[in-house]
């Protein structure tokens, strides 16, 4: 059975593991140091599904309120499922559970972005099944790391 609960310090190994899943290796250091940045931003949420006590999955949300209107949408900003864990229903569990924690906290829709790299594709169909659909383009513009010690 699927469990979905907020993010615990005690599990900052199984999470450094499912940033490698996604694609983005890291230390469990570095994902020490990402969760408490990450944990000091009151908008910012930290989910994880587990089976059986083990983390299977995670989803990171952030409440982001309007400049153009009243109210506030949720951005999925990292959501992954341990590849020992594909195809057992994780992501989908843990979209519908942030779909209704985001209900209750008065936002109007869910949003995410994903790059457009082929090994992007299945992620992209089961966003689409998940029913998101594709409305704009992502602009980035990279800034460089300025010295600010003088």
């Amino acid at each position: 059975m699927i469990r979905i609960r907020p993010y615990e310090s005690n599990d900052i190994e199984s999470l450094t593991h499912l940033m490698g899943d996604l694609g983005y290796p890291t230390t469990v250091d570095n994902m020490k140091q990402r969760l408490k940045d990450i944990g000091s931003e009151s908008n910012t949420y930290t989910f994880v599904a587990t089976i059986d006590e083990k983390v299977a999955g995670m989803i990171g949300v952030r409440q982001v309120f309007y400049y153009e209107g009243d109210g506030c949408s949720t951005q999925v900003s990292a959501l992954v499922t341990g590849n020992q864990y594909e195809g057992r229903g994780i992501g989908s569990a843990l979209i519908k559970y942030v779909e209704e924690w985001a209900k209750e906290r008065s936002s109007n829709s869910l949003y995410l972005t994903s790059g457009i790299k082929p090994e992007r594709i299945r992620a992209h169909e089961f966003y689409k099944k998940q029913g998101f659909e594709v409305n704009g383009y992502r602009f980035v513009k990279k800034l460089s790391n300025l010295n600010m010690s003088k």
